[in-house]
């Protein structure tokens, strides 16, 4: 289930990116390059959107929907740990000292200068 969501929550994410970007803006006509945009309302105008915006606001809602259900279905599967939890001592370590046959022996003393 969680990672159909996250499936669905990505394509529709892609999605509003895509519809966002391929909106015109208000302003953008020919006339508000020579002034006529300025006559404009401050937030464009309130009549009805067309078929992008409305699809830009499903999918922005959507997305909002899945990122809080995704969200709490995270905050589900996080186990929290407590580093005072467990006070036990720790295992000692034990230190092996290697054998005298795993060293090889020289009779010669060694030297770092070529010869």
């Amino acid at each position: 289930m969680y990672e159909i969501l996250l499936v669905v929550y990505l394509i529709v994410a892609l999605a509003l990116v895509g519809m966002v970007l391929i909106q015109q803006g208000k302003g953008a006509d020919m006339g508000s390059s020579f002034g006529a945009g300025a006559s404009a309302t401050v937030f464009g105008s309130s009549g009805a959107g067309n078929f992008m915006t409305k699809t830009t606001t499903i999918l922005a809602t959507i997305f909002f929907v899945l990122s809080i259900v995704l969200g709490n279905l995270t905050a589900g599967q996080i186990k929290k740990t407590d580093e005072w939890e467990n006070l036990e001592a720790a295992p000692a370590v034990e230190t092996v000292t290697p054998a005298q046959t795993d060293v090889p022996a020289t009779e010669e003393k060694a030297s770092d200068v070529p010869n």
